[in-house]
């Protein structure tokens, strides 16, 4: 151990750091008692100049009625009974009523008491053993007052302590600007409420700025940033700024080297890059692709082609599956088709992919999502209204077709803006273009038929417009008539 002995720095042994410890504790012992003893000698020296004066108080008083000014009875009592200036200026100072009969006998017992406390600490200091005893009374008091049973675990371990180590797991509300600024805020800090609220502030951007990409991840997880170009980028959710629900966050560009003009398309969660599972990504112009999740296993700070993308066209959705679920595909004009994830073969990380939908006129996709019987899809316009649908009414179709009508999108409703698989107790985050943040519970949402426009699920300002959501799953304890903790979401 290293420690500084005499204000050099000195490698000690655990007996070398006692010793170094103990003789510590004696010049602090040592040097107290010395303080202490030099403030009762000198309060001692002033109670016995008051005692003189009351010993012989008629002959003091005539002095200092006699004489002209406070110096010249100050000289008169140091001369004629011998006091120090101390002692004759404290005479001076003191008040009528200590002349009583009470107060005189205070003064003569606080004297007493201080000079046999002078006596004991002249003692220690001229005992090393009376010194020692103080250090060893002193530690026992420290022993008595905060020993306790050892809290900490000792246990065989041979890693390294990480990063992650030494952060707390929890989930986290991530969100991303159109500008690209990031920023990360606790997910219990949005609190529920019921569809048609005003929500509450999760971003504050600047005018020509709007939230873009709101998901959900842990602390502890991969945050993996694919690009509009196909490029896919690794980045720690810890390392992301926590700036609280009004801040703006860290642009994007600080932590994550993208290549000049591509914008951010999508980000996935990841916490570790199993080998059975898979990358579904998809295109604005209805081409999927789906790649082994472990190809993405070796992070580099430039990043790595993730699918090739033909000009003029973009990468809107990324999805973590296992190969067996079914591919929702949904478009901005409310058309929409199901099938079979078998579909899609899996391919290396540059394949350009296979096409998912076939688009009418100037319709593109939206959203992209994975799917199992038995769950509905929430579809939410840009104008706030949304509706959700049971899954057995959009038919497994095969890849490639144009689908089926999703929702009747009007003036009232606007384009849609994203679909999402949700179930028993999921709760979703609608975010519009000016930051306001919406938390309301799926199944506040009546389930009604597919080619239908939806109720309003926020209430938005003149001007503004839904641009995201997202998924929350949580998991409601029972009421046992007590306040409980909300269980963790996940993405």
């Amino acid at each position: 151990m290293l420690a500084l002995v005499n204000n050099r720095p000195q490698v000690l042994t655990l007996r070398g750091l006692i010793d170094e410890y103990i003789r510590h504790r004696q010049e602090v012992v040592r040097r107290r008692t010395e303080f202490d003893l030099a403030e009762a000698e000198k309060r001692a020296h002033i109670l016995e100049g008051l005692k003189i004066a009351l010993d012989h108080l008629d002959a003091v008083i005539a002095l200092i009625r006699g004489s002209k000014t406070p110096p010249e009875a100050r000289d008169g009592l140091m001369t004629s009974f011998g006091l120090s200036q101390i002692q004759a200026q404290a005479i001076l100072d003191m008040q009528l009523q200590r002349l009583t009969g009470l107060e005189r006998q205070k003064i003569l017992d606080e004297l007493a008491q201080l000079l046999k406390t002078i006596e004991r600490l002249r003692a220690i200091l001229a005992s090393e053993r009376l010194l020692m005893q103080i250090i060893v009374d002193e530690l026992k008091e420290v022993r008595q007052k905060y020993g306790d049973d050892r809290r900490t675990q000792i246990i065989d371990e041979s890693g390294e302590i990480s990063i992650e180590d030494l952060i707390a797991e929890e989930d986290m509300a991530i969100s991303v600007t159109h500008t690209g600024y990031i920023k990360r805020t606790a997910i219990s800090t949005y609190r529920s409420q019921r569809r048609g609220g005003k929500g509450r502030i999760g971003m504050r951007t600047r005018d020509e700025d709007f939230v873009s990409h709101l998901f959900v991840a842990s602390t502890h997880a991969y945050i993996m940033i694919f690009s509009d170009r196909g490029r896919a980028y690794w980045l720690k959710v810890h390392e992301i700024p926590d700036v609280g629900p009004g801040g703006k966050g860290k642009s994007i560009a600080n932590l994550v080297s993208l290549e000049e003009g591509e914008t951010i398309a999508a980000m996935l969660a990841v916490k570790e890059f199993e080998d059975d599972k898979f990358v579904v990504m998809g295109t604005r112009k209805g081409v999927v692709k789906k790649t082994a999740l472990s190809a993405f296993s070796n992070p580099r700070a430039g990043g790595i082609i993730a699918m090739g993308v033909e000009e003029g066209d973009a990468v809107i959705s990324v999805l973590v599956t296992d190969g067996t679920g079914q591919i929702f595909i949904g478009t901005r004009h409310g058309m929409a088709i199901r099938f079979e994830e078998t579909d899609i073969r899996a391919m290396g990380r540059s394949a350009y992919g296979v096409r998912g939908i076939s688009l009418r006129d100037d319709d593109y996709v939206v959203a992209i999502e994975v799917v199992r019987p038995g769950g509905t899809l929430l579809t939410v316009t840009e104008n706030g209204y949304g509706k959700r649908t049971e899954i057995d009414e959009y038919r497994v179709q095969s890849r490639g077709g144009v689908g089926i009508i999703n929702i009747a999108t009007s003036e009232r409703n606007g384009a849609v803006v994203g679909v999402a698989y949700v179930q028993e107790g999921d709760e979703m985050l609608l975010i519009t273009q000016q930051g306001m943040i919406l938390r309301m519970a799926a199944n506040d949402v009546r389930a009604i038929g597919r080619a239908t426009q939806g109720v309003r699920l926020i209430d938005i300002e003149d001007g503004d417009q839904v641009v995201s959501i997202a998924k929350l799953v949580e998991k409601e304890e029972p009421d046992l008539g007590a306040e409980t903790e909300p269980m963790k979401p996940e993405l």
